[in-house]
């Protein structure tokens, strides 16, 4: 399975009063790049969520975004510590008879106290286990979407190596008669133009021609390359980098193929292969 580098997805829940949301997104890039934008209460979670996503994907600029607003259907309840009030309330009391002109501590000062708020720590640890639980849920929808825009992705390489293939045997056998012909007017005009030069020397030059024009090697490794594409697709996995490099093989070996060309139909061939190639070159760019 081969996996595109475009791919999204997001969920939403309640959890401990509050609606919970994740979404996931990600484009092309040279490497994997993360970024989070989380709400505050969620910062000490950027690590564990980090460690999560760097298991699963190997390229691609990936946006996770986390955000907490109240339910909608939540009613706020807060549990004082009423101990710790009592304690408080007493303290506040005793500062202000030792010390003339001090204030009493305001409703927010109170609120804010650590330990203040009952149930505080384990509505936390609700919400920490709630989003963990829910961003492995949206990472596995996130990576099954980057699977299925990468199966789109190696259909179209298919049919792009398929098209390129065919070409390949169309003008395979034409290429020993193609050679032969234009061998056969150079010869013509080197008689015309070199009267005095013997038949052998004629004979040694075209067969120099021969070799120089010869694309018998351009078409085999054209060959040879476009299976190893279909392999690499069929082995799947982080394919991306190796597919690039495969296309500049391929390119270069069609731009030697059209230097070489003696005739209309090589020349065509030449460049509807290299525009197939690039074809395949921009899909590749999105591939993992």
């Amino acid at each position: 399975m081969i996996s595109s580098m475009t791919g999204y997805a997001s969920r939403t829940c309640e959890i401990a009063r509050a609606s919970l949301s994740i979404e996931l997104k990600s484009v092309n890039s040279r490497y994997l790049d993360l970024v989070f934008r989380l709400h505050d209460d969620l910062r000490t979670l950027e690590p564990a969520l980090r460690e999560r996503l760097a298991a699963r994907l190997q390229r691609g600029k990936v946006e996770c975004r986390i955000s907490i607003a109240p339910a909608a259907t939540a009613a706020p309840k807060l549990a004082l510590n009423e101990p710790l009030l009592g304690a408080l309330a007493d303290a506040s009391r005793r500062i202000q008879t030792a010390i003339q002109g001090a204030q009493p501590l305001r409703v927010g000062e109170v609120l804010n106290w650590p330990g203040m708020l009952a149930g505080e720590a384990a509505a936390a640890e609700a919400l920490r286990e709630g989003v963990l639980a829910l961003f492995a849920q949206t990472l596995q929808d996130f990576t099954d979407s980057r699977a299925r825009e990468g199966d789109k992705l190696k259909a179209v390489i298919g049919e792009r190596i398929a098209a390129i293939q065919r070409t390949l045997q169309r003008i395979g056998p034409l290429m020993p008669e193609v050679i032969r012909a234009h061998q056969e007017k150079l010869a013509a005009r080197l008689r015309e133009v070199l009267a005095a030069a013997d038949e052998d020397r004629i004979r040694q030059e075209m067969a120099l021609y021969g070799v120089k024009v010869d694309v018998a090697e351009e078409l085999s490794r054209l060959a040879l390359h476009l299976e190893e594409v279909l392999r690499v697709l069929d082995a799947g996995g982080a394919v991306g980098k190796r597919l690039d490099f495969l296309m500049q093989e391929l390119n270069r070996e069609a731009n030697t193929l059209g230097s070489k060309s003696v005739s209309k139909e090589l020349s065509d061939a030449s460049l509807e292969m290299k525009l197939l190639i690039e074809q395949m070159r921009e899909q590749i760019q999105n591939i993992e």
